[in-house]
């Protein structure tokens, strides 16, 4: 029960990987509150979670309103009494096609989601936990575009490389408190943002979907494998490892235990351009 008595908030729980991070959490010990917009997903989500057996609890709001942000956390600590893990999982695909045919207003809605939703839950979720004295544990969820250009998902891979830089530098502003801040790209997982790319048939482009009907095809990485190492950084086993950017599917995350040191005196599993 490495999560036992802490208390976790996940947004973009009722589904998906957030929901399967979720589940994993309450398998561990933790009290969680989940957090989406669909009021019908987040009740059928909780009923089926609370079979698991600590308390869970739905809160219908959306991230990058900066008061329902407020609310959540009020919410919590009024359940609760704490805020130990927060995990931003919540996200959107945004426009699809080339850079000069998508509209500008869908393009920045999907950064107000995306990257300003994952700014307005840190920033609250550190306010409640910088009073807690030396505990608190962020994961952000970065993806497609983070590491890599990501051709005709120009919105998404923007917002999702900059949840990257933002892990980073708020792990350098906050880890004098003792609040590791990291980032997971949880690999290509077969979600509803995989349907809307095969939705969206030619403005995908060839290669894209391609690689979308493959992976449906084939099944796709293990949302539970992202919950697994989600745990890893929720527990106290992480400790002091902070600011690093994990793949779920590539990276030797399981060996970190053992050389945490080793790994915060090195740019390894960081955004840095190598020579």
């Amino acid at each position: 029960m490495l999560l036992s008595g802490k208390v976790s908030i996940i947004t973009g729980g009722s589904m998906g990987i957030g929901k399967a991070i979720a589940a994993a959490f309450l398998r561990e010990g933790s009290s969680c509150v989940i957090i989406a917009r669909g009021e019908d997903a987040l009740a059928a989500t909780v009923r089926e979670l609370a079979a698991i057996g600590p308390p869970v609890k739905a809160f219908a709001g959306d991230v990058s309103n900066e008061q329902d942000v407020a609310e959540l956390i009020d919410f919590a600590l009024e359940e609760f009494g704490t805020v130990d893990v927060f995990v931003n999982c919540a996200g959107v695909l945004g426009p699809i096609g080339q850079s000069t045919e998508v509209d500008p207003g869908r393009w920045w809605k999907t950064l107000e989601v995306n990257l300003l939703g994952t700014f307005l839950c840190c920033r609250a979720a550190l306010q409640a936990m910088v009073p807690q004295q030396k505990r608190g544990k962020i994961i952000n969820l970065s993806g497609g575009g983070a590491a890599a250009p990501f051709p005709g998902f120009s919105a998404y891979a923007a917002s999702k490389a900059a949840v990257v830089r933002l892990t980073e530098t708020l792990a350098e502003e906050y880890k004098q408190y003792g609040i590791d801040i990291n980032v997971i790209a949880p690999g290509a997982v077969n979600t509803r943002l995989l349907d809307q790319m095969l939705d969206a048939g030619e403005a995908a482009g060839p290669e894209q979907t391609q690689r979308a009907l493959k992976q449906k095809e084939e099944g796709g990485a293990s949302p539970e494998l992202a919950a697994e190492l989600a745990v890893y950084l929720a527990s106290s086993r992480s400790d002091g490892l902070t600011g690093k950017f994990l793949s779920a599917v590539w990276d030797d995350w399981r060996s970190l235990p053992d050389r945490i040191d080793e790994v915060m005196g090195s740019d390894l599993y960081t955004l840095r351009r190598v020579t």
